[in-house]
């Protein structure tokens, strides 16, 4: 059994198709289709049912299948460990960021990265927090940066607090409280709100400060997309409570401190089983000295 008959098989299932497989894999369909007949008869078991629309696994080839994905990651991580071994990282480095991360200069970081290892590519995902915990945990991204409330820290993962921030309230130059230096969660009782979604971290953040002080708001808008969120204050639609940080400097928009107002902290985060070299090599460039 060969690799490149594994890297056929997975295809095929991720495809559902052997002539979408075989562009994939840069071959011709007859032959990856000779390769996987070949597989199946050596191991005395049909992999895939074939009809003249549709191509499906049998119970036998979804077992195989995940077996194969396991055993070609293993190979790929062996290559990679080798490489590192004699100097050169190389491989995939998936990095998870929040919308709104302020901590640490990413694309600072990453060219840094870029230079240093030219050879490992690099996938970027944004999303919240929660999302990219999971996303961690179950290998698919190496190294997130998370924003959660102070009373929360990261699940699931080893981490390292980079830095907290006070959020304070973004209002259009038109708002009412557009004027004021300071204001306090009571001042926001009655506005309309973009916010991120409800049970995000990001989102918690605003919805327990507002628990604690007893004030019932109203959220009208919900999104990730922090730019659309600012374009809604800026038409005076709802207010925002963004990290100081972050909140953008602009004539059309105030930025209001909020005396009692929640904070977050934010965190870089990475999976507690064996990471690779190339997460540990923008760990150490994130935060130096790597993980301990």
């Amino acid at each position: 059994m060969e690799l490149q008959q594994l890297k056929y098989v997975v295809a095929v299932a991720d495809e559902g198709s052997f002539t979408r497989a075989a562009a994939r894999c840069y071959v011709a369909q007859s032959g990856l289709s000779h390769r996987i007949k070949s597989l199946e008869d050596e191991l005395g078991v049909m992999l895939f049912n074939r009809t003249s629309r549709r191509v499906e696994l049998t119970a036998a080839g979804s077992a195989f299948v995940a077996s194969a994905r396991e055993s070609l990651k293993a190979a790929d991580r062996a290559a990679i460990d080798a490489a590192a071994a004699a100097g050169q990282i190389r491989g995939r480095l998936g990095v998870g960021v929040i919308p709104t991360v302020t901590a640490v200069d990413i694309s600072t970081a990453l060219k840094a990265f870029r230079q240093a290892h030219p050879h490992v590519r690099i996938a970027l995902h944004v999303a919240g927090s929660d999302e990219l915990e999971e996303a961690i945990t179950q290998g698919d991204i190496d190294v997130g940066l998370l924003g959660l409330p102070e009373s929360r820290a990261p699940r699931g993962v080893a981490w390292r607090h980079l830095g907290s921030d006070q959020l304070v309230a973004i209002v259009s130059h038109d708002h009412r409280l557009a004027h004021h230096t300071e204001i306090t969660l009571q001042d926001l009782a009655n506005e309309t709100f973009a916010d991120f979604p409800a049970g995000t971290p990001a989102r918690a953040e605003s919805d327990l400060a507002f628990a604690a002080a007893g004030i019932h708001r109203e959220v009208a808008f919900e999104s990730m997309a922090t730019g659309l969120t600012i374009d809604l204050i800026r038409q005076n639609l709802a207010i925002a409570l963004l990290p100081s940080r972050y909140a953008p400097h602009n004539p059309a928009l105030a930025r209001l401190t909020i005396i009692d107002g929640p904070s977050r902290s934010e965190y870089l985060a990475w999976s507690t089983f064996n990471p690779s070299p190339a997460a540990l090599a923008f760990i150490d460039i994130l935060v130096g000295g790597g993980p301990h």
